[in-house]
């Protein structure tokens, strides 16, 4: 399951893990003019981590989930 809100500064997409068995802490991710953030909340450890990607980095992302093994350059 998963939300996509539209705010001034970002868009927020925020990913819910409803599986069955084991339930993992939502994905965050915002996109911002220049760039993407996922953040995670850790209980384990008490604190949020977070990942800042380029705008180039998502679409790479996108593309791989569906190319066998090896090495792209998107055109």
């Amino acid at each position: 399951m998963f939300g996509i809100e539209h705010g001034f500064e970002a868009t927020t997409i925020t990913l819910i893990d409803d599986a069955e068995t084991h339930l993992l802490e939502d994905v965050t991710i915002n996109t911002f003019d220049d760039c993407v953030t996922l953040e995670q909340w850790d209980p384990g450890r008490d604190r949020l981590h977070k990942i800042k990607l380029s705008m180039n980095q998502p679409k790479d992302l996108a593309a791989a989930l569906d190319l066998p093994e090896g090495v792209y350059q998107r055109q």
